[in-house]
């Protein structure tokens, strides 16, 4: 994924890693300079930078209800 990809809260992605919980969803709940992601399945809340992010996240799994098309 790339960094400039346009980022929506409520967007669900999937992760390359899974989290310790086992869970590889993820719900973005803030988007700045930081991402704010919360694990499906535990509800564990983490911050990654955007570069981060864009390495970890393989694909998007729904959109968020701001998101075009």
């Amino acid at each position: 994924m790339e960094i400039a990809e346009k980022l929506y809260i409520g967007d669900v992605v999937e992760m390359r890693k899974a989290h310790p919980c086992g869970g590889k969803e993820w719900t973005i709940d803030r988007v700045g300079a930081d991402i704010g992601l919360v694990c499906n399945t535990c509800g564990r809340r983490v911050l990654l930078t955007r570069r981060k992010f864009a390495r970890g996240a393989k694909r998007f799994i729904t959109r968020g209800p701001d998101a075009e098309g």
